[in-house]
């Protein structure tokens, strides 16, 4: 005895599948909620002096600078390292924010020396 299936049922099963596939792949690449509210900089500094470019690149990473603030993405390395490479390509850092968290008075120092 062969079992077969009509068009019909054919058809709604090729159906599901798109169906199951697109949503499957819509969840893979649709951003999560962390993402989303995470298109803001990942770094923010301040400086002792305006920057002398618009955009810098420090520490591997791109940074925008107004003035004397500098905004970046989030970088590969620890901020005390990407705070002393601003420094170095910029001036002292008065304040330096990663992921809003400002560091403290000790690393800061660290990276201004």
């Amino acid at each position: 005895m062969i079992l077969s299936n009509t068009p019909s049922t054919k058809l709604g099963v090729f159906g599901a599948a798109i169906l199951y596939s697109a949503a499957t792949l819509g969840a893979l690449v649709a951003p999560t909620t962390a993402e989303a509210k995470g298109n803001g900089p990942y770094y923010k500094a301040e400086l002792s002096q305006p920057a002398a470019e618009r955009t810098v690149v420090a520490g591997g990473i791109a940074w925008t600078c107004s003035g004397t603030t500098c905004v970046a993405p989030k970088g590969t390395s620890r901020p005390l390292r990407v705070c002393r490479e601003l420094q170095r390509d910029t001036a002292d850092v008065v304040s330096f924010t990663a992921k809003g968290k400002e560091l403290d008075a000790d690393k800061l120092a660290k990276c201004n020396g």
